[in-house]
């Protein structure tokens, strides 16, 4: 390969030596996977790995993480900068944190950040972050009232100097969570990672005598940015507007407002109007808003250019503080995915009356509804988190995906691990007929589960749930896909965003919204009718009542 010059990279090698940086946030993300302790890491892969240069701007990501990790790193980097000046850092070191306001969102989630050091120099950092399978306080719940209920908040802090470990940290850290095994090994898998992506920058930078990665970050975000430019300018300029109610909290809707302003090569995301932050734990992070106001943007006008740093310049994402979506300290945020995964489908029902053939419709994965066990199983604390997806929407040429998580990325656990590690036992798993919202093309479908808890004791069960009353709504004539549900013993749940007691013999049945159509139902092709009619996707009678079927 032709050695890299200082002020200009040919395109040839521009593009090698981008997909080796990719290669190497997948291969440090496949470290973190392998060597993780929990099943929220190694089975849903709830992490992302990502390469910075020296300034904390993005270079590479890995390409199956979480969008919102993927989206705060940056952000969050530049704050741990702002604490600790590059002239500070040594190689060995280890910077962690969950602050809320810094990082991720909740405290579930430990951002890792090492140092890359090249003949001396500081050349760069790599990243990770990771959801643990604890983080002490309430457990994962969205019924806490503040912030200091939901679990110990790590500031920015060194968890190694120089090569060695904070002791006072580490005990700080394994006194305060249920599973600290668990924990403490996940936090490890990601500086085990971090050092081995760092490793292999250098190796990139050995190989092709580059004495740091400056001049390949300025030119691939500056790719990235033109990239996302283009995309933006093939909008129509012009304020596109869309407003929606998600399920809220005790009966109270949450209202999502925005404006979507396009002014030639430039996209202002405005959620003014959109509802205050409120006293239960669902309030979202600006930098959480941010991050999962621009990757569904991205998906829809420019899916192919991998993503970094400059791929975001042409975005302005406002926020009024004291929001739902910038909520003030203290606010309680454990729950912050049950209002931030909305942000695609409030942005993209703007986005759909200037581009209608590039926006899917409301997915029933977006909230990702989780469920959260925790108790004792054969005598040791357990935490574990059951990863089930919904619907995606209907796209504009064809169906939506079943049981698929978007915007969030993450993936359906192993329900055989799941049995393994825990007192639940599966007793059924599979799509939920006609949950697919009606259309030319048809929804998602979304999925059942029933589980029965076994052993002695009582088990929490923190249910995080949405799309109850309203379920994922369907573009240009499409139907709502089917609504979410959860029951215990044929009984409502008392909680759907909250803590609920349950114990042995009892039996939860787990229902999954599915995604709204696109297009009306009597459009849909007779031959797709009859697939579905034969993979038992639809009833016999969706197909004559609401497809019109006349076979």
């Amino acid at each position: 390969m032709p050695k890299v010059e200082a002020t200009r990279i040919d395109p040839i090698t521009l593009e090698i030596l981008w997909t080796r940086l990719i290669a190497i946030a997948d291969e440090t993300a496949t470290i973190l996977k392998r060597t993780s302790f929990s099943p929220t890491v190694r089975e849903s892969n709830d992490y992302s790995c990502v390469l910075f240069d020296e300034n904390g701007d993005t270079v590479a990501e890995n390409t199956i993480g979480i969008p919102s990790f993927n989206g705060v790193m940056s952000r969050a980097l530049k704050s741990i900068l702002n604490l600790f000046p590059r002239q500070n850092w040594r190689p060995g070191d280890v910077v962690i944190t969950n602050d809320p306001w810094i990082a991720s969102g909740h405290l579930l989630d430990i951002t890792c950040v090492i140092p890359i050091f090249y003949r001396d120099k500081l050349v760069g950092f790599s990243g990770s972050i990771a959801h643990m399978a604890d983080m002490g306080g309430s457990g994962w719940a969205s019924d806490g009232r503040e912030v200091y209920e939901e679990g110990i908040c790590i500031p920015p802090l060194f968890l190694y100097k120089e090569g060695k470990p904070n002791e006072d940290l580490i005990r700080i850290l394994r006194g305060n969570v249920r599973v600290p095994d668990e924990v403490l090994g996940d936090v490890h898998a990601q500086i085990a990672a971090g050092r081995a992506g760092a490793a292999l920058l250098i190796e990139l930078l050995e190989e092709n005598g580059i004495a740091d990665i400056s001049p390949i970050s300025r030119e691939i975000q500056d790719k990235a940015e033109q990239a996302m430019r283009k995309a933006v300018a093939a909008i129509p300029d012009g304020e596109y507007r869309h407003e929606m109610q998600t399920d809220g909290y005790d009966g109270e809707p949450i209202e999502l407002k925005v404006k979507v302003t396009v002014n030639g090569d430039q996209l202002v995301i405005d959620f003014t109007g959109s509802s205050p932050q409120i006293g239960h734990a669902i309030n979202v992070p600006y930098n959480y808003t941010h991050a999962y106001t621009c990757f569904p943007v991205k998906c829809a006008i420019d899916p192919l250019t991998p993503r970094n740093e400059g791929s975001y310049r042409p975005f302005t994402v406002v926020a009024p503080e004291g929001s739902i979506l910038n909520p003030l300290f203290p606010a309680p945020v454990n729950g912050r995915h049950l209002v931030g995964h909305f942000l695609s489908c409030v942005v993209y029902g703007a986005l759909a009356k200037a581009i209608p053939d590039q926006i899917i419709a409301d997915s029933g994965s977006a909230p990702q509804q989780y469920t959260i066990f925790n108790g004792t199983w054969r005598d040791r604390p357990y935490s574990t988190v059951l990863t089930i997806c919904g619907g995606m929407g209907a796209r504009p040429t064809d169906d939506g995906l079943s049981c698929t998580s978007f915007p969030s990325n993450v993936s359906v656990g192993s329900m055989e691990i799941t049995e393994a590690v825990s007192p639940l036992v599966v007793w059924r798993k599979e799509l939920l007929q006609d949950s697919g919202g009606a259309g030319k093309y048809r929804g998602g479908l979304g999925q059942v589960i029933e589980l029965e808890i076994r052993g002695e004791g009582p088990v929490q069960m923190s249910l995080m749930f949405d799309r109850v009353d309203h379920p994922a709504s369907g573009t240009a004539g499409g139907a709502a896909g089917g609504a979410a549900h959860a029951s215990v013993n044929g009984e409502l749940a008392v909680s759907l965003k909250g803590r609920n007691q349950v114990g042995p013999g009892d039996r939860i049945r787990l229902q999954y919204s599915g995604g709204g159509g696109f297009g009306f139902a009597d459009e849909r092709q007779t031959k797709l009718i009859e697939k579905d009619l034969l993979n038992e996707l639809i009833s016999k009678e969706a197909a004559v009542n609401v497809y019109q079927y006349k076979g």
